[in-house]
């Protein structure tokens, strides 16, 4: 309220208490109008206290929400961090049991299941666009004795050290696989029978002049390997066996030599 106004709210408070002006005829009048006055002033500063309050209400009812919903997005927030987590582990999980399936685990190459796949692929591949490939059959010569004298650490270490030298002389798209044991299957894609026996030997070259593991004297490893090339109409599974029958041939030739069957 205004200085003025109260002023003249003073002003009229004293006229009606003042007896002199009891019987002024616009005594009654002005009366009646200052207390319907009084009272509608009471009403408005009722109603302003109940608005005060309602927005009061409503401010706090927003505060609450705002900080219920802060809550539940932060609680969203670590729920969607902990799914996170949990599908990289289970993505992690997955291609971890999917690289177990297919690869040996002490060698890291293809395992036997996974070449048989790509056996199986390259076949019907070498059938469908009137191509060939060669597949070499090779095996680690006397195996068993480096076992018998160095013990079987020594022996994994041995098939390590040689399937890295195999690997090294592979083009990207060759695929080497451990066929079981000291037995390694090499696919050569695209490549006649000949050509795979210029690798293969060269392969065997390396593998006879790397040094031995750590700790161990020379051992002279040198391994056998038979090969053999795909006819068409022919199933894997004949062109497999034909190998196994080169590499036989090449151990009954001596070992540590190349037979193409």
């Amino acid at each position: 309220m205004s200085c003025d106004r109260r002023k003249l709210d003073d002003v009229i408070e004293e006229l009606l208490k003042d007896p002199q002006y009891a019987e002024h005829p616009l005594y009654d009048a002005l009366n009646r109008l200052w207390s319907q006055s009084r009272q509608q002033l009471e009403r408005l500063e009722r109603l302003t206290h109940i608005s005060d309050g309602f927005q009061k209400m409503a401010r706090d009812e927003t505060t609450s929400l705002e900080q219920r919903y802060d809550r539940q997005l932060r609680k969203l927030e670590r729920a969607a961090r902990i799914s996170d987590r949990y599908q990289e582990m289970m993505r992690d999980l997955n291609n971890a049991l999917k690289d177990a399936s297919t690869h040996d685990q002490l060698t890291g190459l293809a395992n036997r299941r996974m070449l048989v796949e790509r056996l199986k692929a390259e076949t019907q591949r070498a059938e469908r666009q009137s191509h060939s490939y060669s597949l070499a059959m090779l095996d680690v010569d006397h195996f068993k004795q480096i076992n018998d004298r160095f013990g079987h650490d020594a022996g994994d270490r041995v098939l390590i050290d040689v399937t890295k030298t195999m690997q090294a002389g592979l083009r990207e798209y060759d695929l080497c696989g451990r066929w079981g044991g000291e037995e390694f299957l090499i696919l050569l894609p695209h490549t006649l029978a000949t050509d795979a026996q210029v690798v293969i030997e060269r392969i065997q070259d390396a593998i006879r002049q790397q040094t031995p593991p750590e700790g161990l004297p020379p051992l002279g490893i040198t391994v056998s390997a038979g090969i053999t090339e795909h006819q068409r109409g022919e199933s894997f599974s004949d062109t497999v066996n034909r190998a196994d029958e080169a590499l036989l041939a090449a151990k009954q030739a001596g070992r540590n030599c190349c037979r193409v069957a």
